[in-house]
């Protein structure tokens, strides 16, 4: 019998957490030309989450990152409709603008418990299936901010950081299993999340500093995260992409 592994052309179960709006519409659309079945993961837009999932030809499925009931409920609907996700692709997030000295023990324990466990819920209740199969892919979203650090989202910042060593983790424990962990830190993209950013000062002067002279696009993610669920990316682990039109470059 053909295994997962061999079956390089099999479209496959895609579960893409914060896809109804931003970076995920765009990687989730990214998957679905590629020919697999998306799970469209969101926590409160549930119309604009049911018109992709509609558009797709996939199902919108509630869940709430910081409870790892709400993570399975999840994964378990998605296993249900359309089989288990061996592509998860961690991409939700929270962000929040906030001077170093007023960020609170409650403001960083939520920022973690979203952006950091919340990927580590996910990708604990999908892995199982993944190994079963001997094929997986996981691709957490960071961000430059994880690179660079952070100025007024130090707790953002410090999240995402953890999040592409959590990377580096999953890929060391499974990638001789057949389940490669890859991350993608996007520089400034041009979204909801990053608008309030980029109307200060600050980020315009961002703007001004990126070596390619643009923002990114929600479809260069999507096209990046899409590369790396695919078979051809199958000796890729542990890494992490850099899309950021040469800022992160510049600075270093």
């Amino acid at each position: 019998m053909e295994t997962e592994k061999e079956n390089r052309d099999a479209p496959r179960t895609a579960l893409v957490t914060g896809a109804s709006r931003g970076i995920g519409v765009g990687i989730a659309r990214a998957l679905a030309a590629a020919g697999h079945r998306v799970a469209v993961g969101y926590r409160t837009q549930v119309q604009a989450a049911e018109r992709l999932a509609d558009e797709l030809g996939g199902i919108a499925v509630e869940i709430e990152l910081d409870d790892d009931a709400s993570v399975r409920a999840a994964v378990a609907e998605t296993v249900e409709a359309l089989g288990p996700p061996l592509l998860l692709v961690n991409n939700a997030a929270k962000a929040q603008e906030k001077p170093f000295l007023d960020i609170t023990d409650d403001d960083w324990a939520h920022m973690l418990s979203v952006n950091l466990l919340g990927a580590v819920r996910a990708t604990r209740a999908c892995l199982p299936a993944m190994l079963d199969a001997g094929f997986g892919r996981v691709v957490n979203v960071s961000s430059i901010g994880g690179q660079w650090g952070g100025r007024n989202q130090v707790h953002y910042a410090a999240s995402k950081a953890a999040l592409i060593n959590f990377t580096r983790s999953l890929s060391n424990l499974y990638a001789e299993r057949g389940v490669t962990a890859n991350a993608i830190a996007p520089g400034l993209v041009a979204t909801e999340m990053s608008s309030t950013e980029l109307a200060s000062d600050a980020g315009k002067a961002k703007v001004k500093g990126i070596p390619l002279g643009r923002l990114g696009t929600v479809d260069e993610v999507g096209a990046t995260a899409a590369f790396l669920c695919s078979v051809e990316a199958a000796y890729i682990s542990g890494e992490t992409f850099n899309l950021n039109g040469g800022m992160y470059r510049e600075r270093s």
